[in-house]
């Protein structure tokens, strides 16, 4: 079996085909890759504070009011 040309395929192929094909690494790297570039970037915790900032963000993008582990 060839591999499909991921070059060519859309954003949503590429994730319809990972969830068809979760072994297939070469295309979650792809994936990976071509994150959109105006997503917001967070740095890493250095602090418990950041830490607790950065669970605050989780929650919320998660819609959850649940602690994040």
């Amino acid at each position: 079996m060839t591999k499909p040309d991921f070059s060519k395929m859309s954003r949503q192929e590429l994730r319809a085909y990972i969830l068809a094909h979760r072994e297939d690494d070469e295309a979650i790297e792809v994936l990976i890759k071509r994150r959109n570039p105006n997503s917001p970037t967070y740095p890493f915790p250095q602090t418990n504070e950041d830490l607790r900032e950065m669970e605050e963000i989780l929650k919320k993008k998660l819609g959850s009011s649940e602690e994040v582990v």
